[in-house]
């Protein structure tokens, strides 16, 4: 199935709006959460095709988001890219480890990125 709607989650409104802008430039449809409580809830009532999850956020962070994400039936079935600054090899352990489909360090790459969300669809 190819991805199409996309959620960003990030506390970050500028984080937000450049990858917003970036995906809706390519074509897809871009729904946003900015903290990992809210990403749990869009994911249900929405039923985005794919994730970008930042780590470091306030109360839930991207961790746990993502292990909630990918253990709740309603929502175990949308892969999650997290996008976020730590990039110790600690990090992308502990990310995988949690469910996620991948792990990026920011700054993104936007052609690097684009292409792992190609290749998911």
């Amino acid at each position: 199935m190819p991805v199409k709607r996309i959620l960003v989650v990030d506390d970050s409104p500028t984080e937000r709006l450049a990858l917003t802008e970036l995906l809706v430039k390519h074509g897809y449809t871009v729904l946003a959460a900015e903290s990992g409580e809210e990403s749990i809830a869009v994911a249900k009532r929405d039923q985005p095709d794919l994730i970008l999850m930042d780590v470091i956020m306030p109360g839930m962070n991207g961790y746990q988001a993502t292990r909630t994400l990918t253990r709740e039936e309603a929502t175990r079935n949308i892969p999650v890219i997290m996008c976020t600054t730590r990039g110790q090899e600690t990090d992308k352990i502990w990310g995988m480890r949690q469910g996620a489909h991948d792990y990026m360090v920011k700054p993104l790459d936007p052609a690097t990125l684009l292409a792992k969300i190609a290749a998911i669809g």
